[in-house]
């Protein structure tokens, strides 16, 4: 008859093996899956390329700086106001600050690549990134939000662009932008 505290080869085995899962179990804490938190945005982009209030200008293109934005390959750099509301004596939130570049054949079409920087407001310090098509003859276009800082860390979410206000003539045009995001 064996005695049951003769450690075999086997029964150590076993012993070790349970021990550890017991550690692991016990001592190991359990991993929490946070929920993201979802937050919507409306805000209107204010982008003008002529006037004393100008905050766009064209940097390269196929006649250098003084190409159209509205020709393939115009290259802007951007850093218009963000407010609240869609006139542009609506409280200032933030700046939109980043490039567009013309890549549509037809001069249609637009690439954007720009950051959110919230400057006042609940979102103060923080920024959203913004990358996607502007097909700007159309009512609405979404792009995609690919990254965050501040508040907005770890965000992935899209937004919906509307063209509010564009003379075409002066280049000049206030964008809504409705966001929504998830976030940790």
């Amino acid at each position: 008859m064996s005695n049951p505290l003769n450690l075999t080869t086997t029964n150590f085995f076993f012993l070790i093996f349970t021990i550890t899962i017991l550690y692991v179990t016990y001592t190991i804490p359990r991993l929490q899956l946070q929920q993201p938190k979802q937050t919507n945005l409306v805000f209107y982009v204010h982008d003008y390329l002529t006037g004393h209030d100008m905050s766009a200008i064209t940097v390269a293109g196929k006649s250098g700086t003084s190409s159209s934005i509205l020709h393939f390959g115009t290259i802007l750099a951007v850093d218009d106001p963000v407010t609240e509301g869609p006139s542009i004596e609506s409280k200032e939130i933030g700046r939109a600050q980043g490039f567009y570049i013309n890549s549509q054949l037809d001069g249609k079409g637009l690439h954007l690549v720009f950051s959110v920087i919230f400057t006042d407001g609940d979102f103060k310090g923080s920024t959203l990134e913004i990358q996607g098509a502007d097909i700007f003859t159309m009512k609405e276009r979404e792009y995609g939000i690919v990254s965050g800082t501040g508040y907005f860390r770890f965000v992935k979410g899209y937004g919906v662009m509307e063209t509010e206000f564009m003379d075409i003539a002066n280049l000049r045009a206030i964008l809504k932008h409705n966001v929504t995001v998830k976030h940790y």
